[in-house]
């Protein structure tokens, strides 16, 4: 108890014993405590020094010690000084010590919260409203130099489409490697399969997936922008561009696996759909169906995309089955990575 006050451990136990009885020598209380006489006798003497007892006054028949025993400082009788006088300045001292320890531990908190706000924000950094967005997002794909990784995912909050295709052709024009993961939703929008065959004319690569998990455009690998939810910002458009960081690596990481398991999406050059011919290989127009169907299109949807009817995708799927043998379309889509179709 004594040690929260700044005593130690010997020091304790001497008061102690000591406040068992009104007066003891070292000699006495070596005994109860079992602690060597010269060392409560040393214990004693800082005790007095400290204010934590006093020496009681000698009768004059204890003047010398026990018989046969000289008289010294381990005969010496002391008394304890009342605690509420003796251990109010220890009292103190340690209230100030943990008042000082308090201020330090506020002021290291706020040093490091600081740090770290400084830190994040190197990393990350928030834009609000539709104009700020569009803003960075065009300085993303006109300031890249070597490479544009893209996630598509339904329809465009913040930039419009015809804005994100001439930021596309900008970089394609400068030789960008640009890939972009397509969800399928993305190309629900109208005249969306005419612009995506001009952006593969151009040199983008594309393919596509059921879902994603988010959008994203990466720039050089050295940027990225991801839009935040809206809710979180008032129910404006918003963002974060994340700079060169561990989270940067995961997100490109992301995308190489997103893009890995995409499934290419083909198209012709000229913009005029093949018919099926007579051939042991699909046909560019073919190609394309294959490509929606693999990605989850029904037959319906592909039709729409494409700008065909129904049957003729039907007539298409039939015909791809026949070149692959396979029953079903879960053998075709087998047989057409097998061949290297796609």
């Amino acid at each position: 108890m004594l040690q929260a006050l700044g005593l130690g451990p010997t020091e304790e136990a001497v008061y102690t014993a000591l406040m068992a009885q009104p007066t003891a020598s070292a000699h006495d209380l070596a005994r109860s405590t079992g602690i060597a006489a010269a060392e409560t006798a040393r214990v004693l003497a800082d005790m007095e020094t400290r204010g934590l007892v006093s020496v009681a006054p000698q009768p004059e028949h204890e003047e010398s010690g026990p018989v046969g025993q000289p008289t010294g400082s381990q005969f010496v009788r002391y008394r304890l000084t009342p605690p509420s006088v003796a251990l109010a300045p220890f009292l103190v001292e340690q209230r100030n010590a943990l008042h000082q320890a308090e201020s330090a531990f506020s002021v290291l908190i706020e040093q490091y919260r600081n740090t770290a706000v400084q830190s994040a924000a190197g990393v990350v950094e928030v834009v609000v409203g539709v104009e700020q967005v569009a803003h960075r997002f065009h300085q993303l794909q006109r300031g890249a130099q070597r490479e544009l990784l893209l996630f598509l995912v339904g329809a465009p909050v913040a930039v419009p489409r015809e804005d994100t295709d001439v930021s596309e052709g900008f970089a394609l024009d400068r030789g960008v490697d640009f890939r972009v993961v397509a969800a399928r939703d993305y190309l629900d929008g109208p005249d969306l399969a005419r612009d995506v065959r001009a952006a593969i004319t151009a040199g983008l690569e594309i393919r596509l997936v059921d879902s994603l998990p988010l959008k994203m455009v990466v720039s050089d690998r050295e940027r990225a922008m991801v839009p935040l939810d809206t809710a979180d910002s008032g129910g404006e458009p918003s963002a974060i561009v994340v700079h060169r960081s561990g989270l940067l690596t995961a997100l490109v990481h992301l995308f190489e696996k997103e893009w890995a398991q995409a499934r290419p999406l083909h198209t012709t050059t000229t913009g005029v759909r093949a018919e099926p011919t007579v051939d042991q290989h699909p046909t560019q127009g073919e190609l394309e169906v294959l490509a929606l169907l693999l990605a989850g299109f029904s037959d319906r949807r592909a039709a729409s995309q494409l700008g065909l009817s129904i049957r003729t995708v039907e007539r298409r799927t039939r015909r791809l089955m026949d070149l692959a043998g396979a029953d079903s379309r879960l053998q075709l889509g087998w047989h057409a990575a097998r061949a290297g179709w796609l």
